[in-house]
């Protein structure tokens, strides 16, 4: 069943003079096993969304059901532990909540949790572990020795185990060096490709975005501002330049191509496409 959220208000500090309106009547629906790119500028409204997503926060109104209940309804919050297994959130620098000896240790805290068996709990950590790409010679080192990218592939690892049907990822790039950026959004679409997971990943970086996610949505200012495939959405390229968000460069140079009297399409947002283009310009 698809995530849907109906008419979703958060105002923080209601009713006091700091009141702030983070939602305002937010409508989307996230279908099962899809790859959405949640986009907007510090302060849009992203993170207040996707705590929503796994109770960690209740909305002032509006609902969000997920298999076709509400989450915050008598019978949906009866079990927020098992609602967070099903949907794994993980937060911006998710390394700083390293704690164990070991690595194995770290990504086994959840599963231990959940009272499962040694085997099953031995399963899904090595299982997990594979998925991010950490090698069985580093399973008993201590998470704090390794690089900050294996360390955040450590953290997604641990929500992983825990075999959540939805994964949602917080600027997961955060920090990180160009290869060790580039290493953690490879595993984020092998792990949507090959585990059919629904993937919702928070990024300021169109160009991150674009290469992964089949739907986008652009939030501003508490609303939905845009909402669409890559190709409907970069398109805007200008509007969305007005709200602080840049177009891929791929879909920047097009624009100025097609500025400059060339006829090339405005919906290229790769550069693999804008290559093709470019190479058909030059006959």
């Amino acid at each position: 069943m698809p995530i849907e959220i109906k008419n979703l208000v958060h105002i923080y500090n209601l009713g006091s003079a700091f009141e702030k309106i983070a939602l305002d009547d937010i409508n989307l629906t996230i279908e099962d096993g899809s790859f959405t790119g949640l986009i907007g500028h510090t302060g849009s409204g992203k993170s207040t969304l996707i705590q929503h997503l796994n109770g960690l926060i209740k909305p002032t109104s509006g609902q969000i059901l997920i298999d076709g209940v509400d989450i915050h309804s008598k019978s949906g919050a009866a079990d927020y532990k098992q609602l967070r297994q099903r949907v794994g959130l993980v937060f911006q620098y998710p390394e700083h909540q390293l704690f164990e000896l070991t690595v194995y240790n770290d990504v086994a805290f959840g599963p231990k949790n959940m009272g499962l068996s040694k085997d099953e709990i031995e399963t899904r950590v090595c299982n997990a572990l594979e998925a991010t790409g950490i090698p069985q010679g580093m399973y008993g080192k201590s998470p704090f020795e390794l690089s900050g990218g294996q360390k955040r592939r450590v953290a997604i690892a641990g929500v992983l185990a825990m075999q959540p049907r939805i994964l949602i990822l917080d600027e997961p790039t955060a920090g990180l060096d160009p290869s060790g950026r580039d290493e953690i959004l490879e595993r984020i679409r092998q792990m949507h490709e090959k585990m059919h997971l629904t993937v919702i990943l928070v990024s300021h970086s169109m160009e991150d975005v674009s290469r992964l996610a089949d739907r986008l949505v652009v939030m501003n200012n508490a609303k939905i501002a845009y909402c669409g495939s890559p190709r409907e959405i970069f398109i805007h390229s200008e509007k969305l330049e007005g709200i602080g968000l840049a177009a891929p460069q791929a879909s920047m140079l097009m624009h100025r191509l097609r500025e400059e009297g060339m006829d090339v399409p405005l919906d290229v947002f790769t550069v693999e496409d804008a290559v093709e283009v470019i190479r058909a310009l030059k006959g």
